[in-house]
């Protein structure tokens, strides 16, 4: 799938929003993506995910393993994996730090990609390619859907998206006034207890 095609799904699902919003990263944007009304449709989803795990295949050859963080990456990264054939695991929150847990193990030489949702600072990717790395097993390399950073994020390995936008995000204190005169919502799920 093209960029304009990832996009037209979104638009499709009624998950492109414009307005005020909060990121999960604490910055302020006016558009947000709701991926949830991406993967709350099935059909929507494997064709999303499923053109992730071409372009993951393309870019990083065979894979045994998806690490996505949740709550947000837990259904591409399943979906990814579905299409690469390979084991998903999630990693989430204890104690403050994404951490394997369930009984989920990375086996050693297991070859891994970390799949996320939406990158916009690499916040998130970051902290899960950290749980990973306490691990063996081989991190090839990162793929989200959609990366707002448009490739400036540094999440410490090569990421590929199936879409790169550059939609502005500022702090709280450094708000155009146009944005500062809507009223903020906060969509994500960061603030959700783990």
């Amino acid at each position: 799938m093209t960029g304009e095609e990832i996009l037209a799904e979104f638009r499709d699902a009624g998950a492109l929003l414009e307005g005020h919003f909060i990121l999960s990263s604490g910055l302020h944007s006016p558009v947000f993506l709701q991926k949830m009304r991406i993967f709350e449709d099935p059909a929507r989803t494997g064709r999303v995910c499923g053109a992730l795990a071409e372009l993951i295949r393309e870019s990083f050859g065979q894979v045994d393993m998806v690490v996505s963080p949740a709550i947000g990456g837990i259904i591409p990264g399943y979906e990814t994996a579905r299409g690469l054939g390979c084991l998903a695991v999630f990693v989430e929150r204890e104690d403050g730090e994404f951490q394997l847990r369930r009984g989920f193990e990375i086996p050693q030489g297991a070859r891994i990609v970390m799949v996320e949702d939406i990158v916009t600072t690499g916040l998130s990717s970051r902290e899960c390619i950290a749980a990973i790395r306490r691990h063996p097993g081989e991190l090839l390399g990162a793929a989200c859907i959609v990366d707002r950073s448009n490739g400036a994020a540094d999440i410490g390995v090569p990421l590929v998206s199936l879409l790169r936008m550059d939609v502005p995000a500022y702090p709280a204190d450094q708000l155009p006034p146009e944005l500062a005169a809507l009223p903020a919502t906060k969509p994500g799920s960061r603030a959700i207890a783990g």
